[in-house]
């Protein structure tokens, strides 16, 4: 049966300018980290996309080495692409990445001009497209001058196979000689896509303050510490959680999940609850307070949990007392 999107999509979702760029991005984006790779359910996995997308949610986003295995994450958007959102493509922003090994020898890694353009070659015949919306260097290689790399990202856009670029966890430092490199190529930092969450908060130690000066925006992943800030380990670890399922490919650790942790998830919860709202629902609006930030990245393993995640937005305002006691407990 031909997919037909919600036509009422656009009406509740807010679109946030990125940075000072002409590109608005939903305040709440998908991504394929986890849950879409060879080993999951192709059906789950295009329920998931068509929800996100008749909720507002425009932007997805890949990097080459998503799955398991590396590189079907793309394969699985691929096929859902093709069958049911190709008359969509110019409604969609769709991202994807490239820093981690992906391939053996010397040109499957880091951060080279090599390796970039072919990985970003890969991943569009995978999803079977002609061009990606953004393309980021996935992570700061110290051993390829930073020249090399930010021009590859010029050469990308200059050939027309990505419209943007961007970068992912790079220091503040990094990102700001980053920015320069770009602007001198004239093929400025569209993003950045640091971790961040409420148990990961070294972004707000100069990151933030660069981007925001430099009119960069910044789309973090892991808001809800792969897990941790949700309803799911309030009791322990449940069967069939990433915890438990040992997926690799940086899904959540046992060892991640301590008795500290799990203290501080519980004063959060009862917070998150006099808001109105779950913890997952308040550690999203948590991030998304901050101006500064242009999107936020939800993973989803079914589709239920795309309209949860999206009831963030009924409150993302905090009192200046909440936020007080937010800080004390994560101290």
């Amino acid at each position: 049966m031909t997919y037909i999107p919600n036509p009422s999509r656009y009406k509740n979702m807010p679109y946030r300018r990125c940075g000072k760029s002409g590109l608005m991005l939903p305040a709440v984006s998908l991504g394929l980290w986890h849950n879409f790779g060879a080993i999951d359910n192709l059906e789950n996995a295009r329920a998931i996309l068509k929800l996100a997308f008749d909720s507002g949610i425009t932007h997805f986003d890949l990097a080459n080495n998503y799955g398991p295995p590396a590189g079907s994450a793309e394969e699985t958007f691929g096929k859902i692409f093709k069958d049911d959102f190709k008359n969509y493509r110019d409604e969609l922003i769709i991202s994807t990445k490239a820093g981690w090994g992906m391939w053996d020898g010397p040109y499957g890694d880091w951060g080279s001009k090599k390796y970039l353009v072919a990985s970003l070659d890969q991943s569009l015949k995978r999803m079977g497209l002609d061009y990606v919306d953004i393309f980021y260097h996935h992570r700061p290689d110290p051993e390829t001058p930073l020249e090399e790399t930010m021009g590859a990202l010029d050469l990308i856009v200059r050939q027309g196979k990505a419209l943007y670029v961007g970068i992912s966890s790079y220091s503040a430092s990094e990102t700001e000689a980053a920015i320069s490199v770009l602007n001198r190529l004239g093929t400025p930092c569209l993003i950045h896509q640091p971790k961040y969450s409420m148990f990961d908060r070294w972004v707000e130690g100069g990151l933030l303050d660069v981007l925001g000066d430099n009119g960069v925006g910044c789309i973090p992943f892991s808001p809800l510490a792969q897990g941790l800030l949700t309803n799911k380990y309030l009791k322990g670890i449940p069967e069939g959680s990433r915890a438990a399922s040992h997926r690799g490919n940086g899904a959540i650790e046992e060892d991640a999940i301590t008795d500290d942790k799990i203290a501080k998830v519980i004063k959060l919860n009862d917070l998150a609850l006099k808001r109105g709202q779950n913890l997952a629902q308040m550690a999203l609006s948590w991030i998304l307070k901050d101006d500064r930030i242009t999107s936020v990245l939800i993973g989803v393993s079914k589709p239920e949990q795309v309209t949860d995640s999206i009831k963030c937005l009924e409150n993302i305002s905090f009192s200046k007392e909440e936020l007080e006691i937010i800080n004390a407990i994560l101290e």
